[in-house]
């Protein structure tokens, strides 16, 4: 399967004879949208990033209109990353403090764990059409995020994985690159199996490094997993958000007639800012006036 040039891409497949399940991705296009948007800064952009990483992998393993939300809600002075992901390969996402940046950890590395925290919890919430949504809630681990998203499926989902996730910005904190890989065992996988996973991520060069070198997202698992892989599809992955003028019309208009007023009396105009795509809507005061009366409560007949 080969790359689609300049896009975000994720293949999904099997390997070693179906005992183990593996997502390969590439998110490079969609890091830099959530950059530009939010104006994050490096540490921001890597944690955000990586976290939109997993959300398009974790997402690729739902179905239909099934869709999930992941929250990273650590004690750091990032505050709340938060990531909205689908089954058709539609990602957004926000941190609460964007300009959050830290000097590089001792690893020469951004620090990510530094940002989120090591004390807090990250829960996934995802909707699969049910009438209550599933939750899953794991403590923060390490906070550098694929231990945690490690932690996460041994735990929650009781399905041992290994999760990959990286963010390399330039100089001036433009993505340059960015992806990761889960690799999910599956029943049947041997003691001898699995040390020999454990070797090939322990020998594994940094995701950066294979990305910066051309690598591929099939590229990545061969890395992991070798070549005893069996590629069933690929999933183009999209920054796309769902707000609209007309949604954010309804928002004000289920504020309800007294809060509409108040608005209109004090502002005399709303100017309402998407959480998730920063994009602003304006409604000055003729709009509002419009707004408020089908806010009105209507008589009955």
């Amino acid at each position: 399967m080969e790359e689609t040039l300049g896009k975000d891409f994720l293949v999904r497949g099997m390997a070693w004879g179906g005992k183990l399940r593996v997502f390969g991705v590439k998110t490079t296009n969609l890091v830099e949208e959530l950059r530009r948007r939010h104006g994050t800064l490096p540490t921001a952009t890597a944690a955000l990033g990586r976290t939109a990483t997993a959300g398009a992998i974790m997402g690729a393993m739902l179905k239909g209109e099934e869709k999930l939300t992941i929250q990273v809600k650590g004690d750091g002075p990032i505050g709340q990353v938060v990531v909205d992901a689908n089954a058709v390969g539609e990602v957004r996402g926000y941190v609460d403090n964007p300009q959050t940046q830290l000097p590089s950890n001792e690893l020469g590395k951004l620090d990510v764990a530094g940002a989120v925290g090591r004390e807090g919890h990250i829960h996934i919430i995802k909707d699969l059409g049910l009438k209550e949504p599933y939750r899953g809630s794991i403590p923060i681990v390490s906070g550098e995020l694929a231990e945690d998203f490690t932690y996460y499926f041994a735990t929650s989902e009781q399905t041992p994985s290994v999760v990959g996730l990286s963010v390399l910005v330039d100089e001036y904190g433009q993505v340059m690159n960015a992806g990761g890989f889960i690799v999910q065992l599956m029943p049947g996988v041997t003691e001898e199996e699995i040390a020999r996973l454990e070797q090939a991520i322990t020998a594994l060069p940094p995701i950066s490094a294979l990305l910066d070198q051309g690598e591929t997202p099939e590229g990545l698992l061969r890395w992991v997993v070798g070549d005893d892989i069996q590629l069933m599809d690929t999933l183009d992955i999209v920054f796309a958000c769902k707000c609209s003028h007309e949604r954010v019309e309804r928002t004000l208009i289920s504020m309800g007639e007294h809060e509409l007023k108040q608005l209109i009396e004090e502002d005399g105009r709303a100017e309402i800012v998407c959480h998730f795509c920063n994009e602003t809507y304006v409604f000055e005061r003729p709009q509002l006036e419009k707004l408020l009366d089908q806010a009105k409560p209507k008589p009955i007949q």
